[in-house]
């Protein structure tokens, strides 16, 4: 199985991503992204510390609603 991930913004519309995409994120923007259902995902970030020095503020995890809608993967 290729690798498939999911992604989305809190509270918008989930998109999936397949390998060569690319995805962007505004700074600070609550957003989230993982595996699609039964596949594996790998990916490179690359972020800009903040003024404190962190490289990354984490959210809440994503609920098993927000995952389950996702639009279906085709294969």
């Amino acid at each position: 199985m290729k690798d498939v991930a999911i992604e989305g913004v809190r509270g918008g519309p989930i998109e999936v991503i397949r390998p060569g995409d690319r995805v962007f994120f505004e700074p600070c923007e609550d957003h989230w992204h993982g595996a699609a259902p039964n596949r594996f995902m790998t990916h490179i970030a690359m972020q800009e510390v903040d003024d404190q020095g962190s490289p990354v503020t984490w959210g809440e995890h994503v609920t098993d609603e927000e995952y389950d809608a996702a639009p279906p993967i085709d294969q």
